[in-house]
């Protein structure tokens, strides 16, 4: 999934007659910069700036729902307005989550310094953090990793910045695109503790388009995108998009061109799950109702069994019939035979796998992207901190 065009998977459309540019350049009428602050070893990028120069900007940001929220996300949502967000300042390293009111108070420094350093009001300044939680974020160190990276802000800092928001990831995830008269440039992160509900993982969206209703806009491209995936069930402290439009170019954005972006990235993130080498799309039809659509698909691809069946090609049908039974547990179902699944894919020779299920309970429908599941992920994840 690392090489080649951008849109590289089987399941994205995007537009026709896009023009794919260096994703090093931003959006006209936008900067990124970045710097390092000690939060990650081997003196790599750790914290990143992306900032508007328009004085005008349309803005959204999603956030996660998770009860346990990390500071970032309560700063976001405490202080910034939404709509009219300049700048994105961002640490990888340190989620500064479950750090209490010193946390808090550390991303409202974060706020504040990139607001002093370029000028703007701390309103206009979104904060988002990643990388291990529960450890005290070194404030004093990521201040000054901020002025330096205000110092680095280019046009042509998108790369540097897709790479600076990086953790576990095994490559940048980022683009710049040109059609219709208007151009977008994205950075997005993530590979693990990943299955928004309601927000994304880290998502960065600036375009010189018009976007007269930016929240409808960023809403209706992620519940078809980041709302639809799962590496491994888990929802992060930290999610956050944010979607910032300058309107500079005069027209709207292509039909379904964010949506495409966004659904790339989305497949991206899967693809580069902790250990991942596949990834598997499950459609779930003739259901009772799109919820039991949605919970039966998403039962499906966060079975362990699934995930390991995808990841050794084994087309093991019944581990999909049984994860399918256990999510309409209690309900009155036939049994499910091979003739209803279709499975043949999971042992295919291919990085991008399609499997299917028919309920015969009603006619809607549900579908959910996922990573497999290897040996790789638990070494990843059962040495994270040590």
């Amino acid at each position: 999934m690392s090489e080649g065009s951008f849109f590289r998977s089987r399941w994205v459309d995007p537009p026709q007659g896009i023009e794919e540019l260096d994703p090093a350049q931003l959006a006209p009428g936008f900067r990124a910069g970045a710097a390092h602050c000690g939060l990650k070893g081997g003196g790599k990028t750790d914290i990143g700036l992306v900032v508007c120069d328009a004085e005008e900007v349309s803005s959204s940001i999603l956030l996660t729902r998770n009860a346990s929220s990390a500071a970032p996300v309560r700063v976001c949502r405490d202080r910034c307005e939404r709509g009219a967000i300049r700048v994105a300042v961002v640490n990888a390293g340190n989620a500064n989550a479950e750090t209490g009111e010193k946390g808090y108070a550390d991303a409202v420094a974060m706020c504040d310094e990139a607001a002093a350093k370029l000028g703007l009001r701390p309103e206009s300044v979104a904060v988002a953090e990643t990388g291990t939680i529960g450890v005290p974020l070194p404030i004093n160190a990521v201040l000054a990793g901020i002025g330096d990276a205000a110092m680095e802000l280019s046009t042509t800092g998108g790369s540097a910045f897709a790479e600076t928001i990086m953790t576990t990831d095994r490559w940048p995830k980022c683009c710049t695109l040109h059609v219709g008269g208007v151009t977008l440039s994205a950075q997005a992160k993530g590979a693990g503790m990943m299955e928004p509900d309601f927000a994304t993982m880290l998502c960065f969206v600036q375009t010189d388009a018009v976007v007269e209703n930016p929240d409808a806009a960023l809403r209706a491209a992620v519940e078809g995108s980041f709302e639809r995936i799962t590496v491994d069930g888990q929802m992060s402290t930290n999610d956050t998009v944010l979607l910032q439009a300058t309107g500079g170019a005069g027209a709207p954005l292509p039909e379904g061109l964010l949506e495409a972006v966004l659904l790339q990235l989305a497949i991206e993130i899967v693809a580069d799950g902790e250990g991942a080498v596949r990834v598997g799309r499950v459609q779930v039809n003739e259901a009772a109702s799109p919820a039991e659509a949605d919970r039966v698909a998403r039962a499906i691809a966060n079975s362990l069994l699934v995930k390991t069946a995808l990841f050794g090609r084994d087309p093991n049908w019944g581990r999909i019939a049984q994860a399918a039974g256990m999510a309409l547990a209690g309900e009155d179902l036939d049994e499910i035979g091979a003739d209803s699944i279709d499975a043949a894919e999971l042992g295919a020779e291919t990085a991008e796998a399609e499997i299917g299920i028919r309920l015969g309970r009603g006619d809607h429908a549900a579908h959910v992207w996922f990573s497999d599941l290897g040996y790789e992920y638990v070494r990843i994840n059962a040495e994270y901190t040590t």
